[in-house]
C-alpha cells in the first residue's frame, strides 16, 4: 500500500480545492465528488457546506 496524504489542490479545484483534493486522494473524477456535494447540499444530507468549509479550513495549514 503507498504511503498518501490528503491534501487540497488549488491548481485544479474550483473554490478551495477541496473536492479535486477529495478525488486525488481516492482517485475518482472530481465532478463526481462535485456532483454530491452539490446533490447533498440540494437534498439536505448531512451539513456538506459545513463539512467542505471545515475541510477547506483544516487542510489549508498543511
Amino acid at each position: 500500500m503507498k504511503n498518501r496524504a490528503f491534501h487540497l489542490d488549488k491548481s485544479n479545484g474550483k473554490l478551495m480545492g477541496v473536492c479535486s483534493g477529495i478525488a486525488n486522494y481516492f482517485d475518482w473524477d472530481a465532478n463526481f465528488i462535485r456532483i454530491a456535494f452539490v446533490l447533498a447540499a440540494l437534498f439536505g444530507v448531512g451539513a456538506p457546506v459545513l463539512i467542505y468549509l471545515v475541510i477547506g479550513l483544516v487542510a489549508s495549514d498543511r
